[in-house]
């Protein structure tokens, strides 16, 4: 009988996007098993034994809590929940439609709540469970032009922070990430002015890269006593509000 212990299950929201795949692959690179949901078919999403991707819209806490538990049905646990999903839709607030707002508050906020309500049904009775939520350097410092995106961002630092005082009892750790600006598909469509400012912002006078932010965020995954913090990876320095 092997003594290999059994391969740890992470569940990935927003895996089709920039950062979703770059933390599908470094976590596949560990030896996790990874649970990758989307919100629309990605035909380049690979299937192997240890990866298994499947549609799950982050706003319908129906298909989230079925999708959960089709993890734990095929793999036993959920031992880490990465919180990525994430959506902009950008627009000055005096002309911003409820549409909008709605839109951003769901996806990035909303979809945080209902993924973690489910990943915590298996966490709390196993003593054990790591959730960890994308937030951004916007919750902290703002943008023009993205009060719906930040105003989710910042209920997301303390959606983190809270819950990690309701669960650490449970041996439960939740933290957040700010990845900082990175090249994906939410930023693609930006002018390139703005890419440069966001580089000259940066003190290393660069984006930041997708790989290396999952290469820090599957080494965070696999600590014991890191919980309730708010963990920046973008080189711009501000100061809290």
């Amino acid at each position: 009988m092997s003594s290999d212990p059994p391969q740890k299950v992470v569940w990935i929201t927003g895996a089709a996007g920039g950062l979703g795949r770059a933390l599908t692959s470094g976590f596949l690179a560990q030896g996790w098993k990874v649970a990758a949901t989307t919100h629309r078919p990605c035909l380049e999403m690979p299937q192997s034994e240890s990866i298994w991707s499947f549609i799950m819209p982050v706003g319908d806490r129906r298909q989230i809590t079925a999708g959960a538990s089709d993890i734990i049905q095929r793999w036993g646990a959920i031992d880490v929940l990465i919180n990525n999903a994430g959506v902009a839709a950008d627009n000055l607030l005096a002309r911003m439609n409820e549409s909008d707002w709605d839109t951003a508050l769901r996806v990035n906020l909303k979809g945080a709540f209902l993924c973690a309500q489910a990943a915590l049904e298996t966490m709390i009775p196993r003593r054990s469970g790591h959730i960890i939520n994308i937030s951004s350097y916007a919750a902290k410092a703002g943008a023009s032009g993205q009060s719906n995106y930040a105003a989710a961002k910042a209920g997301l630092v303390g959606l983190t922070q809270s819950l990690a005082r309701e669960v650490g009892i449970h041996n439960i750790q939740i933290n957040a990430i700010f990845p900082g600006v990175l090249p994906t598909a939410m930023t693609r469509n930006l002018p390139h002015a703005a890419l440069d400012d966001f580089a000259r912002a940066n003190v290393l006078n660069r984006l930041n890269d997708p790989a290396e932010v999952a290469r820090f965020i599957v080494f965070l995954a696999g600590m014991k006593n890191i919980s309730g913090q708010v963990l920046p990876l973008d080189s711009r320095i501000s100061r809290w509000p």
